[in-house]
């Protein structure tokens, strides 16, 4: 919420705009994009982590109408097909399948080339600290910042081991002081939850967790046979304690750095918006990002 004081955001007026890390929760932020535009709110810079470095990156290129196209003629079968086993490598997943399809998609464009300023936030893994990727192949910098440890495979670059942003910052504030914006507006991804407490998600995991699911999908897709999981335990897997593990921390370092760098408004998804897996529910989330913004937008006298 902005502050009382805070003066009304004007149409046409420059804002800069920070994306939150949140798995497929970041889809809903095309919708947010889509909401600041019909406002006609001029985005002049955007820092992003994880998810959002992806949507900003493309939003920055001028291709975020395209990707959305694109996930939205994709079925389920047609995303687990984009993810390569990282077999013998420190993750589930290597990556490289999924970034060619998009650089198929969105060309190979140079961040300092972009028409928007961009900047994709990873982590240095041995060093334990942030690093602002603002020049470069841009598909290089996402790829790094969507590192999700134990996910993706840790990305090399520039002689540093780069992982998922959103391990340090998950909603990378600081990032977008360098520019000439005349407001903030954040992203964050670890809103108040949509469904009251103990009421199931339209679409819950099988049991033995979200990803060892996913996981066993695609292999049987592939034609291996996978036996079926267990009905008899609601213990969660290994994979979903390590994503709900990773939310829970993001979210505790997002509620700090708003509280110390306060932009001018939050737009706040709703954190059971979708399991980190579903994107697939492209389509529900871009509305869900549309719906928030709105709200925040209005709230705030625009």
């Amino acid at each position: 919420m902005a502050p009382a004081d805070a003066p009304k955001i004007g149409s046409g007026e420059k804002v800069a705009l920070v994306l939150g890390a949140g798995g497929a929760r970041g889809l809903a932020q095309i919708g947010v994009i889509e909401a600041l535009q019909a406002r006609n709110l001029n985005i002049v810079a955007i820092a992003g982590s994880s998810s959002g470095a992806l949507v900003g990156g493309l939003h920055a290129a001028g291709k975020l109408g395209v990707y959305r196209d694109w996930l939205l003629g994709l079925d389920r079968r047609a995303m687990l097909r984009l993810l390569d086993p990282g077999f013998g490598q420190p993750a589930l997943f290597s990556g490289h399948r999924l970034i060619a399809a998009l650089r198929e998609l969105a060309g190979s464009p140079r961040i300092e080339d972009l028409p928007i300023d961009f900047t994709a936030v990873a982590v240095d893994l041995l060093r334990q600290r942030e690093v602002w990727l603002r020049e470069g192949d841009l598909w290089d910098a996402i790829r790094a910042s969507i590192a999700i440890p134990g996910l993706f495979t840790p990305y090399e670059l520039h002689g540093r081991e780069l992982v998922d942003g959103g391990l340090l910052a998950p909603l990378p504030i600081a990032a977008t002081r360098l520019s000439d914006a005349h407001r903030l507006i954040a992203v964050d991804m670890h809103g108040w939850p949509q469904r009251p407490p103990g009421e199931p998600a339209e679409e819950e995991p099988a049991p033995g967790g979200g990803l060892s699911w996913l996981s066993g999908w695609w292999r049987n897709h592939e034609g291996t046979e996978v036996a079926p999981a267990s009905k008899t335990s609601n213990r969660l897997g290994f994979t979903e304690v390590m994503a709900r593990s990773l939310d829970t921390m993001q979210a505790q370092i997002a509620r700090v750095h708003l509280a110390l760098d306060p932009p001018e408004l939050v737009i706040r998804i709703p954190r059971d918006a979708c399991q980190f897996y579903e994107f697939w529910r492209v389509r529900e989330l871009v509305a869900i990002g549309r719906t928030e913004a709105d709200k925040a937008l209005d709230a705030a006298g625009y």
